[in-house]
């Protein structure tokens, strides 16, 4: 169980985001509220849980304070809601249809002799609170992150949180995962999972070690994108920390965030923000397809299987477990396949005895289908993918585009192909998408201004008659 300083942190953090907000420029102040919070903040069960209310947790405190300063101090400049109809629509879903799912869970569910109550009104105001604080990050970076220079301090946060993290990673690569426990009290994941190919990989504050390798490879990407695109600013320097980065990230064991990195970084370092825009295109509909397919049950699972035993018995023993989970949750969301079974665990099947979970739910696509269903699904994805393609369209039509763009996009991008397998959902993850879509809406905004002048110039044109 959590220690008291486990508390104490996440109580006095309120009033570091206060201080970063009174000695930083905004955007800065909300970047670095997000992340530091994030990176050093006790995982759950590390909570305030309040009646009647969603918990408070190191993945919404933060932006929750940050959005009161902002109310208080700095006000709203425009509409939380985003300038399309399709973003408005993705926004008020996400954030309102758990209403839904509570009206249409109103009944209890039995496992023998092992029950969980129906869903009420309380349901309703907690998890409708709890999207809108979700989703604060986003809000807020669509508002305050949307210029190119914005975007920079962004990158130089994820590659400067990365480089404090990774002597913390060392620390836990030589030692195992301690620093949770030493200091906060617990043990936030099951320690036989940091164990891997003879080694440790790091867990240090989040809540698995597949989290930290995640962190790390964005802490690399933006390094090298920081490399690449700020010609004569100490490029030696980002070099350095560029190839420290990448060296930490093969250190923390993680397969499936160095195949990332050899997706991302050849892109981010080679081709222009055109291509790395289509590139996390590409990247963000295949990830999407996958949810898809499997929904309709068109995944070759046996064929899948039989080409990860040729290579590793292991590897294909895990993932025989993840499509029996999987398709043991997808049968049970099919119950509920608009809506979802909502919280309480409703989702899950439970032993008819000790009323223990007996599933287990590693992709985020998964959860959100069994919680909140394929509404839920596409509301929560759809707002993920809506910024890359909002950016694209505005990458071929603008003239003038930040290419600071392409090492997020393909973060984004990243990020999404990372939540079939993981449930890797952060806060930076919605800062990453809220940036990309403000920027996005400035420059259409911007090329649209630019259209009347344009044929106003036009119109104001004569020939000249010798």
């Amino acid at each position: 169980m959590p220690n008291p300083i486990a508390f104490l942190a996440l109580a006095s953090f309120p009033l570091v985001v206060m201080a970063l907000f009174g000695r930083l420029p905004l955007d800065r102040a909300l970047i670095w509220s997000v992340l530091i919070g994030y990176l050093f903040l006790p995982e759950p069960p590390a909570v305030f849980d309040l009646p009647a209310a969603p918990p408070l947790t190191k993945h919404n405190i933060p932006a929750l304070m940050a959005f009161l300063i902002v109310l208080y101090r700095h006000k709203l400049t425009a509409s939380l809601l985003p300038q399309s109809l399709l973003g408005k629509l993705l926004v008020l879903t996400f954030v309102f249809s758990p209403a839904l799912t509570v009206l249409t869970n109103g009944e209890p569910v039995f496992w023998g002799e092992i029950g969980l109550p129906g869903l009420g009104l309380k349901d309703i105001i907690a998890l409708t609170v709890q999207q809108f604080l979700l989703l604060l990050p986003f809000l807020l970076a669509r508002q305050f992150l949307a210029s190119g220079n914005s975007q920079r301090e962004l990158l130089k946060a994820l590659m400067l949180g990365g480089l404090a993290y990774s002597i913390l990673m060392l620390i836990e690569i030589r030692l195992s995962p301690q620093l949770n426990l030493w200091i906060y009290g617990y043990y936030q994941h099951f320690f036989g999972q940091s164990i891997r190919f003879g080694g440790y990989r790091p867990v240090v504050f989040l809540y698995h070690g597949l989290w930290v390798a995640f962190y790390c490879l964005m802490a690399a990407t933006a390094a090298w994108g920081l490399w690449r695109l700020s010609p004569g600013k100490h490029p030696a320097r980002l070099l350095l920390a560029a190839f420290w980065l990448t060296a930490v990230l093969v250190l923390a064991k993680s397969l499936g965030s160095l195949i990332f990195l050899m997706v991302a970084v050849p892109a981010v370092v080679v081709l222009p923000v055109r291509w790395q825009v289509r590139i996390a295109i590409a990247i963000g509909l295949i990830a999407l397809t996958y949810p898809i397919l499997k929904g309709a049950t068109l995944i070759p699972e046996e064929t899948l299987l039989a080409k990860a035993a040729a290579i590793d018995p292991d590897r294909a023993a895990s993932l025989r477990f993840r499509f029996m989970n999987e398709n043991t949750l997808l049968d049970r969301a099919y119950l509920k396949p608009l809506f979802g079974w909502g919280s309480w665990g409703r989702n899950h099947i439970l032993d008819p005895v000790t009323g223990f979970i007996l599933t287990v739910t590693d992709g985020r696509w998964i959860i959100t289908i069994g919680v909140y269903g394929w509404v839920g699904f596409a509301a929560e994805f759809g707002l993920i993918v809506l910024p890359l393609i909002l950016i694209a369209r505005e990458v071929r039509l603008a003239r003038d585009v930040s290419p600071l763009v392409g090492p997020l996009a393909l973060l984004l991008a990243v990020n999404l192909a990372d939540m079939v397998p993981n449930a890797t959902l952060t806060p930076l993850t919605w800062l990453i998408c809220g940036a990309l879509m403000g920027y996005a809406e400035q420059l259409r905004a911007a090329r649209l201004k630019a259209k009347p002048r344009q044929r106003k110039n036009a119109s104001n044109w004569t020939p000249i008659i010798r």
